[in-house]
């Protein structure tokens, strides 16, 4: 299977509502990521069965946490997140961080087994660093096929989606709404009020106009689900994308370990 991604992905992180999580499914949300991690597997797979939506139209997403990604626990890992999702073939299959049990060599030999055999259709990376995926990338086969990592308009990545872009290796961006802080952000409020639109939706229409970029957006109510679909439609003019290009301070929304970025960044 070739990623074939849309330009919005639905990301369930924090959400156990079996009721929103088909909701989102049946809405058309294209591409459902969820996480060993995350706790919900269960939940997405019971969603998956409810949802009037045949398995082919949406790609799914899930990740095995650093303590299980050793080569014979991934094995495991994978057994058990088929089993709560319900599915036969898991899409895309990531490594969650570059830590613990993570051994570029051992993990991706588990991956590439995994590829082979049919059980999983496309290995991922996410909060991996050039450096670190440049390894990866080394031991993978075929290939890593996409790299999730933090990516908003204060935090934008530049020189991972370069990276991305030359080795051919799809970004997708978690956290695009800043933790559903984007408010807080005078430059998208007043470009909000100007489109008559929110501040989430600038942020996110901003995040899909990047090449290579698909924003991985949550949810809490069905009316947030329309809006992160609704900002496909909203067009920036270059004066809005070039104010938003000035925000650019590479602050963590997420208070992560600082994987997947460059050293010294500060947190929101």
């Amino acid at each position: 299977m070739t990623l074939d991604l849309p330009p919005v992905g639905f990301g369930t992180l924090g959400i156990t509502d079996v009721d929103l999580l088909t909701t989102g499914i049946e809405m058309g949300y294209e591409y459902v990521d969820t996480a060993q991690f995350y706790g919900n597997e269960s939940e997405v797979g019971d969603a998956i069965e409810r949802a009037d939506v045949d398995r082919g139209e949406f790609t799914l997403a899930t990740k095995i946490w650093y303590d299980r990604l050793g080569y014979d626990d991934v094995h495991d890992a994978v057994e058990g997140s088929l089993d709560r999702l319900g599915v036969d073939t898991i899409d895309l299959l990531y490594v969650h961080w570059p830590l613990g049990d993570y051994d570029p060599e051992e993990t991706l030999r588990a991956y590439n087994e995994l590829v082979a055999e049919g059980t999983v259709s496309n290995i991922g990376v996410s909060n991996f660093s050039p450096e670190i995926l440049e390894t990866a990338l080394e031991h993978a086969d075929p290939t890593v096929a996409a790299n999730q990592i933090e990516l908003h308009p204060l935090l934008q990545q530049e020189r991972s989606r370069e990276f991305h872009r030359e080795h051919g290796v799809e970004t997708l961006a978690y956290g695009p709404l800043l933790g559903g802080r984007t408010e807080m952000i005078p430059e998208l409020e007043e470009i909000a009020e100007k489109h008559d639109t929110t501040a989430s939706s600038v942020a996110l229409a901003w995040s899909q106009r990047l090449d290579g970029v698909t924003p991985i957006a949550g949810a809490e109510t069905e009316s947030h689900l329309r809006e992160n679909l609704d900002s496909v439609d909203l067009e920036l003019d270059d004066e809005d994308v070039e104010t938003i290009e000035t925000l650019g301070r590479e602050i963590n929304a997420y208070g992560s370990n600082g994987v997947s970025i460059d050293p010294g960044v500060d947190r929101l």
